[in-house]
């Protein structure tokens, strides 16, 4: 049994397919009806009207309706549409047990408890027929699928079958009189529309069900006396053929299969079970847990059933009925009705080759599952589920095709799958020992090979590979090498289809399509809410599938979509150009021509064909708005452009894609002030001032046409806008155009006119306008407003405008592959654009008259408002220039706009982002601003972990690689970065890396500077110039290997001093501890220093220990002095005097922890020896030495890097990374 779809609920009493739609009706024990939709999972709408369990559902087979029966002994008429019941019959006494419309006329039969089954008329919603004669409870009732005949059961123990025919005839209603006189007799006297045909006798309890076939004269029934029987009627009496028994309890329905000769019953006892009709036995037995089967149904079309129990139901098919197809170059093999047949895909030719499996198996699901074809042999695999999983081997004569009688014996075995993986070997899959054999032609094993994961199939992969299949990967296998070749997690993989080149491979699932390359490697997965049924590649690399429902494709990066829609599922075996070759469920060959444009249109886009795709737009009738969607989403809008008529959606699009010129276009035959106003903010962004100012003169948006002018200083309008304020009686208009202009005068006048004669006189005043300001205070009768002590008064006015702004100056840029070659393809821009030149990008802006039109709106706000003639004398502004020029010529985007598509130029990579992109040295990416970059690499390379020492070197270096320019007041700073080596003939388009404030020189210059201070013996600036060498060392960058050399040298010796510095100044901080003070100044002399300071710490060493009576290690370092030539005598002479007197007293009067003469390394943060043979850790940077315990602290020297930490060494020259 192979589940479809599976519900929980209440007890299901009543099931029905629908004849067309994937939907079925469940009525419950707790009168709810549910109507599913069993392809998707879905519940699409539930009715609930009924008081009481609902036993009988049905679907009309045409109509939108549905009817229903319960125990609150109502029949009800629902349509699904509406949503609603439409009427209820009433007349049965007693609980209604099924219903059912005719195929055929306006009735419905239903079966009552009442003892009676009654005929409705659905149409004029009567009662037509009551059938009495049953003396118990009627189970069932349905008419026969031709004959005018019911079938009835009961619990009397007696199947009845009804002759209806008289019924019929009354409601084709007769035209001749004589017949329907009789038919007045019949009405007056009582006459009978329906008889009792037969009454079949034999059950020994009441019978639940009956059943007719569909097509022969028999009857199926089962009872509470747990058996089956068949029964045969012929034109004058009925009789029982067979009893099939099995059932352990009462039988609640039974039914033929419309497909198969089967029988399929289910009971109480928890089981469905399937019987062969012919033979009367037992063939398969399905059972459930916990729960009781009520009612079975079956699809009127397609091979589907369902069974309603205690706790739901399910829908179910009884077997497969994919067929089983190998596709070999232009043939096809698959096996139909116990033949292998072969196809040929250019002839359509269509032929039988041999007849396979031995008559007498055909079990359920024992048919060929997978087919397997090796064409140089002309061998043919079959594998099927017949003994739990078994191959059968034909070879097939090469002179049999077409003629298909030669018999021939196969040879058989046992395995889950088989398929061919060379000419003449094949491989079978052993589930058990959970390994393959690989076989010849005569069925020997030549080999074994065990797997590296338990499978449970394996598909072909190329030759001598396999691809396994377990529950939640798939693995590819090399049988030669026995290694895995690639590996994927994914849902349970059902088929595999590999493109003709064997480089892609498509894993169908039940819901999921992965696409994978050959070593599985993941490229693109998609999810179905339908099951997937087949797929085939066509030869552009495109993977076209179907579900249920509908043939889709799916383009390499993942896009999908629907080619069209299926009425029935198909099996792609092939896809050749627009045809799809398939095989239906019958094993029918057909082919399918589709349209590909849609997809191969994609495709090109996706692949940059871009003159495909032009040629695809001239040609094609390519459209909608699934499409015009598809290409705005992939960054295609001026595409898009040219295959929409509608204004709304191609200003939408020009504007998207920048097109100027369209977008006035379709803004004009849309006229609405939203347009207008986007149109207006999208040329701005481009600087299309013209077009900016023509948008906000169409809304009359005077505020903004007024800032407009004041940022692109076009005083003259400005001045013209100010009088249209006035005009309008605008008095804040008038005010913001004064403020604009800086017209003191205006302002007073304004405030003045307006009442606000405080506000006038003051600004009259500050401004110096005295004869005004005199004026006013007549006005104000002595009673001034005061000004704040002590302020100074600012001047409003706005800088006076260099030049009047124009339109920007437009990037030059390579024109759009669309550009020009589609002009003709979507709406012809209008005539007189085409003229205005050969779009070179960057020319001047082509404006016409933008003067004329500009007065055109003030004529119209004029002639609004009749200004008096008072303008006329003030002589404020002429207004002849009105003589306007026609409405059509509005101004022109710029020249370079003008073609058919702007392509806007893709905004660079900023400088900061180029110098990290190649870069791996940490000061470059710290030049940049990316610190934590920086930090990353320092960490990976040095082991550094205390990044608070570098914190001010990294800020210097951020700030000291750009210059920042202010333009002016108003405007943003504008940061520029600077380069390392930049010269006057350096390519413009070619980024150097960043200047950097470090520089190795600059810590030579240190290094001597902290020299001289160690010899001045000032210790704490000397460690401090040290310490700032060893922090500024992993922010160098020098150029050649040399010098990299010197960088690592530098970090040796600064480090010697740093180590020794800390122990002198620890010494000195010691005042008490004789013993220490002398350890750490006898480890001083063995750091790396330069001679002269070593001869100054061999005195020290020297002088602390002889004070402390330890004169054999004082005569030591006396020694070591005396060795290194000193060139001062007074200290040459002190030191001999110490040998001298150590001499005559060999001793030291205190132990040291120190051996000269064994060598070691002082620890760097203990400041004890580590004698040569002792462990110790070091640090990645400074690489100074420390006892085990340190390790994971941050090094006390260079008080940077982590002790002990991996790190892959200083960076500092792009000379390394060569």
């Amino acid at each position: 049994m192979l589940t479809k779809f599976e519900t929980k609920s209440n007890r299901v009493k009543g099931l029905s397919f629908h004849s067309k739609r994937p939907w079925i009706l469940a009525s419950l024990h707790s009168g709810v009806i549910q109507l599913w939709d069993y392809r998707m999972g879905t519940l699409i709408d539930r009715f609930d009207e009924h008081d009481g369990p609902v036993r009988g559902v049905h679907f009309h087979k045409s109509q939108p309706l549905f009817v229903s029966g319960g125990d609150d002994y109502k029949i009800k008429v629902w349509n699904y549409k509406l949503h609603r019941c439409l009427f209820t019959l009433l007349g049965h006494l007693d609980y209604i047990r099924t219903v059912q419309f005719h195929h055929e006329y306006p009735w419905v039969v239903s079966a009552s408890d009442d003892q009676t089954i009654r005929i409705w008329n659905w149409q004029s919603r009567t009662c037509i027929s009551v059938l009495t004669g049953h003396n118990h409870y009627v189970m069932c009732a349905s008419f026969h699928p031709k004959e005018d005949l019911v079938v009835s059961a009961s619990l009397d123990q007696t199947v009845r079958v009804w002759d209806i025919g008289a019924l019929r005839k009354k409601t084709v209603s007769p035209a001749d009189d004589i017949l329907r006189l009789s038919q007045m007799n019949t009405d007056l006297f009582g006459g009978v529309d329906a008889v009792v045909k037969y009454v079949l006798e034999g059950h020994d309890r009441g019978v639940n069900w009956a059943a007719f076939h569909p097509t022969l004269p028999l009857i199926v029934s089962g009872a509470d006396d747990r058996q089956v029987k068949l029964w045969r009627m012929n034109d004058t009496k009925a009789w029982e053929v067979d009893t099939l028994r099995g059932h352990m309890n009462n039988v609640s329905c039974v039914m033929f299969h419309a497909k198969q000769d089967i029988i399929v019953s289910n009971s109480e006892d928890k089981s469905i079970r399937v019987w062969d009709a012919t033979k009367r036995t037992g063939v398969q037995t399905f059972r459930r847990e916990h729960d009781r089967f009520w009612i079975l149904a079956s699809h009127p079309e397609m091979n589907l059933l369902a069974a309603g129990h205690d706790s739901g139901m399910i829908v179910f098919k009884l077997e497969r009925e994919r067929p089983a197809f190998a596709v070999s170059g232009d043939s096809l093999f698959y096996a139909k009705d116990r033949f292998l047949r072969f196809y040929e895909f250019s002839t359509q030719r269509d032929a039988q080759v041999i007849p396979i499996r031995r008559p007498g198996s055909n079990g359920l699901n024992q048919g060929p599952r997978t087919l397997s074809y090796s064409p140089t042999e002309n061998a043919v695999l079959i594998c099927s589920d017949v003994e739990g999983g078994s191959y059968e081997l034909y070879v097939v004569p090469r002179d049999s095709i077409g003629r298909g009688d030669s018999l021939q014996e196969a040879k058989r075995g046992l395995g889950g799958s088989a398929v061919f993986i060379a000419r003449n070997r094949f491989a079978v899959l052993d589930k058990a020992n959970n390994q393959v054999l690989v076989k010849n032609l005569k069925n020997e094993i030549v080999k074994k090979s065990g797997l590296p994961i338990p499978a449970d199939a394996i598909f072909y992969a190329g030759t001598g590979n396999l691809l396994f299949r377990s529950e939640d990967r798939v693995v590819i296998f090399d049988l030669q090498q026995r290694m895995i070749l690639g590996e994927l997690q994914t849902p349970f993989v059902k088929y595999i289809v590999w493109s003709n080149d064997m480089e892609s491979v498509a894993l169908l699932s039940k819901h999921t399509i992965i696409i994978t390359n050959k070593k599985l490697v993941h490229q693109c997965t998609l999810h179905e809410t339908i099951r997937v049924k087949s797929g085939a590649w066509d030869e552009n690399g495109v993977f076209i599938y179907t579900t249920l429902n509908h043939i889709k494709y799916c383009l390499p990066n993942g896009d999908s979509g629907i080619i069209r829609t299926l009425d029935f599922p198909i099996y792609i075996t092939k896809v050749s150009g627009n045809t799809i070759f398939c095989l239906d469920r019958d094993g029918k060959n057909r082919a399918i021509v589709i349209d590909a444009t849609e997809y191969i249109f994609k495709l090109s886009l996706l692949r940059k064909r871009f003159d495909h795709v032009m040629s695809m737009i001239r040609n094609s009738q390519l459209c909608g708005q699934a499409m015009i969607a598809y290409l705005q989403q992939k960054g295609f809008p001026e595409v898009a452009l040219h295959f929409v008529k509608d204004e709304k959606t191609r200003f939408n699009l020009a504007l998207e894609s920048g097109n100027i010129q369209i977008a006035v276009a379709s803004a004009k035959e849309i006229d609405e002030k939203d347009h207008w106003y986007r149109l207006g903010l999208e040329a701005l962004r481009q600087g299309n001032a013209g077009i900016v100012e023509y948008a906000y003169q169409r809304t009359k948006n005077f505020e903004r046409l007024s800032f407009l002018y004041l940022i692109t200083g076009n005083m003259d309008k400005l001045t013209k806008m100010l009088k249209i304020a006035e005009v309008k009686n605008d008095v804040m208009g008038q005010f913001h155009n004064a403020l604009y202009l800086g017209d003191i005068k205006e302002r007073v006048k304004i405030l003045e006119n307006a009442g606000h004669i405080p506000l006038a006189y003051i600004t009259a005043s500050v401004h110096g306008l005295e004869d005004v300001a005199e004026r006013l205070s007549d006005k104000l009768d002595g009673n001034f407003p005061t000004l704040p002590n002590g302020k100074e008064p600012s001047l409003l006015i706005p800088p006076a405008p260099i030049l009047c702004g124009g339109d920007w100056p437009l990037l030059r840029v390579m024109r759009g592959m669309f550009e020009g070659g589609l002009d003709n393809a979507g709406r012809g821009v209008a005539e007189e654009d085409e003229e205005a030149g050969d779009g070179d990008w960057g020319e001047e802006l082509d404006m016409v008259d933008v003067d004329g039109l500009q007065n055109g709106d003030i004529a119209e706000v004029l002639e609004d408002h009749e200004v008096g003639e008072e303008n006329e004398e003030e002589g404020g502004w002429d207004l002849e220039d009105l003589e306007l020029p026609p409405e059509a010529e509005t101004p022109r985007a710029s020249v370079s706009a003008r073609s058919a598509v702007f392509v806007a130029p893709t905004p660079g990579m900023p400088v900061s982002q180029i110098w990290i992109q190649r870069s791996s040295l940490a000061a470059e990416h710290a030049a940049a601003g990316n610190f934590d970059t920086a930090m990353r690499l320092l960490n990976r390379q040095l082991g550094i972990k205390n990044f608070a020492p570098l914190k001010s070197m990294f800020l210097d270096l951020h700030t000291g690689s750009h210059t920042y320019l202010r333009a002016f007041s108003s405007a943003p700073v504008i940061a520029l970065a600077v380069e390392r080596g930049w010269n006057e003939s350096a390519s413009p388009n070619v980024r150097g890396p960043p200047a950097l404030v470090f520089d190795f020189s600059l810590l030579e210059d240190k290094l001597k500077a902290g020299y001289k201070v160690t010899t001045a013996g000032k210790f704490t600036e000397a460690l401090r110039l040290f310490l700032s060498i060893l922090h500024t060392i992993p922010l160098i960058v020098v150029d050649s290997r040399r010098e990299v050399d010197e960088v690592k040298e530098l970090i040796i010796i600064v480090k010697e001093y740093v180590l020794g510095l800390r122990m002198e100044l620890k010494r000195r901080e010691l005042k008490d501890d004789l013993v220490r003070q002398q350890e750490l100044a006898a480890y001083f002399t063995h750091c790396n220093l330069q001679l002269p300071h070593l001869r100054l710490a061999l005195m020290n060493a020297m002088t602390v220990c002889y004070k402390a009576k330890n004169l054999s290690t004082a005569s030591y370092f006396a020694r070591r002095f005396l060795e290194t030539n000193p060139s001062s005598e007074s200290q040459s002479k002190t030191a001999r005097q110490v040998l001298k007197a150590a001499e005559a007293n060999m001793k030291d009067a205190t132990q040291l922890n120190y051996d000269f003469r064994n060598p070691f390394v002082v620890c760097g943060a203990t400041y004890v020896p580590i004698y040569r043979g002792q462990k110790d850790v070091s640090c990645p940077y400074c690489t100074s030495r420390f006892v085990p315990d340190q390790e994971g602290q941050i090094c006390s020297v260079c008080d940077l890097a982590v002790i002990g930490a991996d790190a892959s060494g200083l960076l500092c020259s792009p000379s390394q990374i060569r």
